[in-house]
């Protein structure tokens, strides 16, 4: 008899405690898509990232055409083949190093990104911070990028309340 006691009052307290903590869900991406100046932005970004992507190629194209050329030739001395070979090589270095610089995880378009988004992203932190405050929640999940989220509720996703909350009713 202790023992049905005393596993009814641990079944109890475990569903009460699983009751009290309140958790939600939102969708990054989703609120980012519905936010018409996080399109702009992104397009502005992805314009300019295929200017850089454009200039790239072209260097890069130039290393081949030089490729092709010495390919081509086949009676040239050692040295004059040589000097040929180092300067596909600097073209494909330079190729490289310009896109390590527009590119890289320290280049221009991340550098850009960042300014560019970080005041929306921080508008979005702020709206479900105030949500959460209001709500009472204690964890809010971004469903976007919680890999292990295998299935949620729709009923728990606030992604429209915090389009709502930023002024960008759905």
């Amino acid at each position: 008899m202790k023992k049905i006691i005393c596993l009814l009052s641990l079944v109890l307290f475990f569903s009460v405690a699983a009751s009290a903590q309140q958790f939600a869900l939102i969708d990054m991406e989703y609120i980012l898509e519905n936010i018409p100046a996080y399109k702009t932005q992104n397009d502005q970004l992805a314009a300019k990232a295929k200017v850089w992507q454009a200039e790239v190629e072209v260097i890069q194209k130039q290393a081949q055409d030089l490729y092709k050329q010495l390919q081509k030739e086949t009676n040239l001395s050692a040295t004059v083949k040589s000097q040929r070979e180092e300067a596909i090589i600097k073209k494909e270095q330079e190729a490289m190093t310009l896109k390590q610089k527009y590119f890289g995880p320290e280049g221009e378009l991340p550098k850009l990104q960042q300014a560019a988004l970080k005041p929306i992203q921080d508008k979005i932190y702020a709206a479900v911070k105030l949500i959460a405050q209001e709500d009472g929640l204690e964890l809010v999940i971004d469903r976007a990028s919680a890999m292990s989220v295998i299935f949620a509720s729709p009923t728990i996703d606030m992604s429209d309340e915090v389009l709502k909350q930023l002024g960008y009713s759905k």
